[in-house]
């Protein structure tokens, strides 16, 4: 007998094994299945008595390789492997999973051993889009070069789907996931399409707890003395990972040509729940049967929306329960194949499958074709609407399942504020205590920024003189350090910038009710920022004032970095939002309010609505590339985000953003998975352009540079400024880039030597709600040697806070003045 997977050589062996107890959190699963294989090799010649004895020392060995981990041992593991070599997880994931965010795991082996190239690559981008406009984070999870990834690029996509033509990946299951990883540290690099066995154990190591696939595995049919029944069971590696691992898989049921009977009887014994949505039916339903949504078997319970099932989900992990949950979706109505004729067809192909010899890993497959066959392929179509409809209520559940999650975090009722005591001594710290309201109210403000506000640490490593070799500190132990604290956060760094160039600024931001808070709130009465918009959150909320913590080596690179930012991933509700900031702005009224991304996505909304109601202009700070796609995206509230279809000029809700050159890129993709740019609003003013698609490269070119245009920046630009009229995109020691849509009759539009920026003039007679298309890439005004760069972080943050500041006291071209001149100011050293 053939092995599935030779280990040609005694590293190679050491290298699986290694990797086999590092990907399963330290449990002795892989060493501990051999008792069930000597089983099946040895059962051919036993008489009933031994085949029955074997039959419980298999179950006995399954219920012995299951015992779960102690919690404490679950813990350790999972923050050991989160990031490894063997396994990377997505910034946009981490910080989803981090923040409460519904993610939706997605599997792999669909796109390497089911769809064709590139169908595949289509069906990958498709389903990312379904999780994206449902209010979820897609985590796309499959093995590139021997490195699991989870949260893959289009990219990474795009290389891993290619696989089908050479059908040179491998179907990565639990017993695969070892090999596959330690291969490529033998320097042979394959890549893998995960299962749904092993799409479960990479879902639970990055914290996912939804899963949405198409049809889940199951027990093959034939078999029926209940010792050859319970080895049978084994040929599916789905229903025993359902068994102990925590995570909720989405499915149209099991395969039509598998024992469906026996498949729910089995995952009874693993202790898996299993239901059924009632997809507007009454009453008991069936368990799907994958291509139709009848199988003639009852379903064990009955699921009527999503809401219902995420309450399933919530209670089940806060009770010590450690396995899985298998929730059936039907196919929907107009893809089902009708019972009858599709069992008719399951019948020859299974019969085909027998006559010819097709038996474990190889019969589905081959039965799958013979299926497509034989339906004249309405088990496609079948399968791809099955597929979409899972994923789409995978994400609905998620959305439901991170609304109840999002309540243990309690609710606010009348927040306090604090202020100094005015017995405060000159010899002590200032001594906060906390009051009902503010003692005198905010006056006139030109700049509102709502933003994050953060306790910065850093530790910078400093050797002793006998250890000055060692550049990076040691693990495992203390080292010597300099630790310096400093106040920090995006909405900070803006508003202080705001406020150097003389702007009125109020800085709107959220700290606990702890010691953080209370030297946040005294450090910027010492900057000079009113601590008026402040919000300060009782320990009722479980709130922690933000934090950062940087670990730098003795050259002052940076190791690791720590984040601590959910108290502005509260809701609306929690952070009191109508009864302190609203007010704040009808008093104040701003001219300008920049909000920054670490806001979770309605909260962002609310903002952007507020400031539209008292008649303020609206300007985005990006943050991250996670967080830039906020803007467009929804989150765990189900809330529209800030910008929609209907929101382009005169109606935008953003009228100025900064992104750097990675989060211009996120957001473009997000608009356009969002299908921002099929809508009828942005093809008429893009339209109004008049930049045709053989003319432009040349005068994108000109007016910025070859480099840039083969990047993509200027074109990502103008195809985001119909719902954002002007972007400044940082781009590094390259400078900046403004684009712009003019309003009619801005005086650029007249001025000879604005001539060579505008890209294009709306027609007077087009009734455009734009008089041109602005463009311009400003250099740096200087470039300083490497030893005289005291720090760059902040900075993005710091030319968007001067440039509103600008914009408050008389329009972008004094803006950038402004910050030209304070620019070459700070460069000077001044």
């Amino acid at each position: 007998m053939r092995c599935p997977q030779c280990i040609r050589n005694t590293a190679g062996a050491a290298a699986t094994a290694r990797t086999s107890v590092l990907i399963d959190n330290g449990s002795p699963h892989f060493v501990r299945s051999k008792p069930r294989k000597l089983l099946l090799s040895t059962s051919a010649g036993k008489t009933a008595e031994d085949s029955a004895m074997l039959a419980r020392a298999a179950l006995r060995s399954s219920i012995w390789r299951r015992a779960p981990l102690p919690r404490a041992r679950q813990l350790h593991d999972l923050q050991k492997h989160p990031q490894s070599r063997f396994l990377k997880v997505s910034e946009e994931v981490r910080d989803a999973v981090a923040t409460g965010k519904p993610v939706v795991a997605l599997e792999t082996t669909i796109y390497t051993h089911g769809f064709p190239y590139p169908d595949n690559i289509a069906l990958a981008s498709l389903l990312e889009s379904v999780v994206r406009l449902n209010g979820g984070v897609p985590a796309t999870i499959g093995i590139l070069g021997g490195v699991a990834k989870v949260g893959m690029s289009a990219e990474e996509i795009i290389e891993l789907a290619s696989t089908a033509e050479s059908k040179s990946a491998l179907k990565v299951s639990r017993r695969d996931l070892g090999y596959i990883c330690g291969m490529g540290m033998t320097g042979k690099h394959i890549h893998g399409g995960t299962t749904i066995s092993g799409t479960m154990i990479l879902s639970e190591l990055a914290g996912i707890r939804i899963f949405g696939t198409g049809g889940l595995g199951g027990v093959h049919r034939g078999g029926r003395t209940p010792w050859i029944y319970l080895l049978t069971c084994l040929n599916s590696a789905d229903l025993t990972e359902l068994g102990r691992t925590p995570v909720t898989v989405i499915s149209s049921g099991c395969k039509s040509f598998l024992d469906i009977p026996r498949t729910l009887e089995y995952l009874e014994t693993e202790g898996v729940c299993v239901g059924t949505f009632a997809d507007g039916r009454d009453g008991a339903v069936d368990f799907p049967a994958f291509f139709t949504r009848d199988s003639g078997v009852r379903s064990p319970r009955v699921i009527q929306n999503e809401a219902e099932a995420a309450a399933i989900v919530y209670a089940q992990s806060k009770l010590p329960v450690h396995s899985g949950i298998h929730f059936a979706n039907p196919v929907p109505h107009e893809a089902s194949v009708a019972k009858a004729e599709m069992d008719r067809i399951i019948e020859e192909a299974v019969r085909l499958a027998d006559v010819e010899g097709y038996n474990g890993s190889d019969n589905t497959p081959f039965v799958l074709a013979k299926i497509k066959e034989l339906s004249g392929g309405k088990s496609v179509i079948a399968n791809r609407a099955l597929i979409e409809s899972n994923v789409k209520r995978a994400t609905q559940v998620a959305v439901e399942l991170a609304k109840l999650e999002d309540l243990d975090r309690g609710s606010s009722g009348p927040m306090p504020v604090f202020t100094k005591s005015e017995q405060t001594s000159a010899s002590t710290s200032p001594i906060l205590e906390p009051v009902t309201e503010s003692v005198k109210p905010p006056q006139k403000a030109d700049v509102l920024v709502a933003g994050s506000l953060a306790i910065d640490l850093s530790c910078d490593y400093t050797p002793f003189g006998s250890e000055r070799v060692q550049v990076a500190p040691l693990p495992h132990t203390s080292n010597p350090a300099v630790i310096s604290q400093s106040l920090g956060g995006v909405g900070h760094n803006v508003a202080l910038a705001a406020s150097y160039i003389g702007s009125e600024v109020l800085f709107c931001s959220a700290v606990a009710d702890d010691l953080s808070g209370r030297a946040a709130l005294a450090t910027l009465e010492a900057e000079g920022l009113k601590s008026d918009g402040i919000k300060v959150l009782p320990p009722t909320i479980g709130a922690r004032t933000a934090q950062y913590v940087a670990i730098n080596d003795a050259k002052k690179d940076l190791l690791v970095a720590m984040a601590d930012m959910g108290i502005v991933e509260l809701s609306e509700q929690q952070l009191d939002f109508d009864g302190f900031w609203d007010p704040l702005l009808e008093r104040t009224k701003p001219k300008w309010v920049v909000v920054d991304a670490n806001w979770r996505a309605d909260v962002i909304t609310k903002w952007s609505t507020l400031a539209r109601k008292h008649g303020a202009r609206v300007a985005f700070e990006p943050v991250s590339t996670a967080k830039s796609r906020r803007l467009f995206g929804r989150d765990a509230t189900g809330v529209g985000a800030a910008i929609g279809p209907g929101q382009t000029i005169p109606n935008h809700a953003v009228s100025l953003a900064c992104p750097n050159r990675l989060e211009l890129a996120a957001m473009y993709a997000t608009a356009r998975e969002t299908l921002l740019f099929d809508s009828p609003g942005w093809w008429a003013i893009v339209d109004s352009m008049g930049l045709s698609p053989t003319g432009s490269r040349e005068r994108l070119v000109a007016a910025t540079s070859a480099a840039l245009v083969d990047e993509g920046l200027p074109q990502q630009s103008i195809q985001l400024l119909p719902f954002i009229p002007c972007l400044i995109t940082k781009l590094g020691d390259a400078g900046a880039l403004l684009t712009q849509l003019l309003p009619p009759g801005d005086p650029r539009l007249m001025d000879p030597e604005s001539a060579p920026y505008i890209l294009a003039r709306s027609s007077p007679s087009a009734d455009a709600p734009f008089g041109g298309v602005y463009m311009r890439l400003f250099p740096p005004a200087a470039t300083l040697a490497p030893q005289d760069v005291v720090s760059v972080n902040g900075a993005g943050d710091t030319l968007l806070g001067v440039v509103v500041a600008g914009l408050s006291k008389g329009g972008l071209r004094r803006a950038l003045r402004i910050f030209f001149l304070w620019r070459r100011r700070r460069v000077g050293g001044h």
